[in-house]
């Protein structure tokens, strides 16, 4: 992660944020940009589309989660 933060997360760590749609759900930014940089890629290029957000889930979790009404394919 460069010094001004994730191509995905911003300013939150890759590691502390959990995915939480599609074939990912349940695994960090960082275990998905490891395993599977292409889908990584494609979060980075759909962040700036507003396709996804990143909340604080109520078990003080950071998670990224999916526009439902976006067409993004997970």
């Amino acid at each position: 992660m460069s010094a001004s933060g994730s191509p995905v997360t911003g300013i939150i760590e890759e590691n502390l944020v959990i995915i939480d749609f599609g074939k990912y759900v349940g695994k960090s930014v960082q275990e998905v940009a490891e395993i599977d940089p292409v889908f990584y890629e494609k979060l980075a290029h759909e962040k700036e589309n507003g396709i996804f957000a990143i909340r604080r889930h109520k078990d003080k979790s950071f998670r990224l989660y999916i526009n439902p009404l976006s067409n993004i394919d997970h």
